[in-house]
């Protein structure tokens, strides 16, 4: 019998399972909406709904038995509070919920180190510190560890990248003494293990319900984004990872943390590397203010990649970017248009190419090493014309994403633990 493993990614819309095998091939995967159970996406009894009915449909089409260890993933940055037996006490504040009271960010403002990713009124710090005074409260949890403590029963224990925004120094891998400046209690807060730890086994109404065996490790997940980088096979110092969805995302593996607050880049941590990257205002989300989807896709097929047009652009739907340019008022640059459809779109691809290739430069000017080859996930990288452009623009190696989804990466944590229990 092979041993199997579980990844579960809880998002915006729905839950995924995914199945993997000890050579990283998956051997089933399922997905569910979270509107099947009730239309408040917020709503944590929702998200464990949907998150059973993704793992019941997983199982279905896999040898049960074969399962060893089970990790979650969840969107980084979404908190709720819980009282001792794990039940929420407040509606959570999701990942890009703004805490609005200008003395709780004051005060995270004059106490956090510069570089902290606890910055900021989306951060899980100012949530927490909004959540603190509420009655019957022990313990503060984000997404993924609420999930994972409905699979294990244990409500007191969270990770390294999902910790990170709540502000743990993941250099030191403690929680750090300035977050108690904050007024903040540090009871509340969860312990942190590292993503692939066995954090306890299935509790037994769970491992009855599923037909799992008890004795199915629990593992320490991770968030989203960095779940979604694991997805793809990345895994050596200078992997990249491009994703071009509505955004340009980039993500580099390093053997070093890399932060620079002004461009919105910090390190998460992943063993003994460190995951660093930013985040454009271009992307797909631009083109679709030009061109419907179909049309794009008809305009690439006529676009010669090998050559250049000659067009410096910068492409921006309005004023301002975060990364490579820390810019709030960088201005879009898409003129002069060109008569042609086809070389108004190539100019574009080229400009969100030469913005790719400067983010990775910059982050190597911050301290990260050489991109060494690039994995592209995203509606974008299956656009061949796209992808030429960029490879000559890189000028490294472009090698295939095993997997897009969030909850492979999450497979390969829970196939980590698997590993260090012995269990598979």
């Amino acid at each position: 019998m092979t041993p199997l493993v579980v990844g579960i990614d809880i998002g915006t819309s729905g839950a995924r399972a995914v199945a993997m095998r000890q050579d990283f091939s998956i051997a089933g995967q399922a997905a569910v909406r979270l509107d099947r159970f009730g239309q408040n996406p917020r709503e944590p009894l929702i998200w464990w709904q949907a998150v059973q009915a993704a793992l019941a449909e997983l199982l279905t089409g896999i040898d049960r038995t074969a399962v060893r260890a089970v990790a979650v993933d969840g969107t980084s940055g979404t908190l709720l509070p819980v009282d001792s037996d794990g039940r929420p006490l407040a509606e959570p504040l999701m990942y890009n919920d703004k805490v609005d009271d200008a003395d709780i960010l004051a005060i995270i403002a004059r106490e956090a180190p510069e570089a902290s990713a606890a910055h900021g009124a989306t951060s899980g710090l100012a949530k927490a510190l909004r959540f603190q005074h509420l009655p019957g409260i022990s313990r503060m949890l984000h997404q993924a560890d609420w999930i994972a403590g409905n699979l294990s029963g244990r409500f007191d224990v969270s990770d390294e990248n999902n910790a990170l925004k709540t502000g743990y120094d993941v250099e030191a891998r403690h929680w750090p003494d300035w977050i108690a400046a904050t007024g903040m209690r540090m009871d509340l807060l969860p312990r942190i293990v590292e993503p692939g730890d066995v954090t306890g086994p299935l509790s037994a109404t769970v491992a009855d319900l599923f037909g799992l065996s008890r004795d199915v490790a629990v593992v320490a997940g991770t968030t989203d984004g960095c779940a979604s980088f694991l997805a793809t096979g990345a895994a050596a110092v200078g992997d990249g990872v491009t994703a071009l969805g509505s955004s340009l995302t980039i993500k580099i593996l390093s053997d070093r943390p890399i932060s620079a607050p002004r461009f919105g880049i910090y390190s998460h941590r992943l063993g003994d590397m460190w995951l660093a990257g930013g985040a454009s205002n271009s992307g797909g989300k631009v083109l679709a203010q030009h061109f419907p989807l179909a049309r794009i896709i008809e305009l690439s097929a006529a676009i010669d990649p090998t050559t250049e047009t000659g067009l410096d652009y910068y492409p921006l739907g309005t004023p301002g970017e975060r990364f490579p340019i820390a810019d709030p008022a960088l201005p879009p640059r898409l003129s002069p248009r060109p008569a042609s459809d086809a070389d108004y779109l190539k100019a574009m691809l080229e400009g969100m190419a030469s913005i790719e290739a400067l983010g990775y430069g910059r982050l190597a000017e911050l301290g990260a090493p050489a991109l060494t080859s690039v994995r592209s996930v995203g509606g974008g990288a299956a656009n061949p014309a796209w992808t030429a452009i960029r490879q000559r623009k890189l000028g490294v190696a472009f090698l295939p994403a095993l997997s897009d989804e969030a909850a492979a990466g999450t497979a390969r944590l829970a196939l980590k633990g698997a590993r260090k229990a012995g269990l598979a």
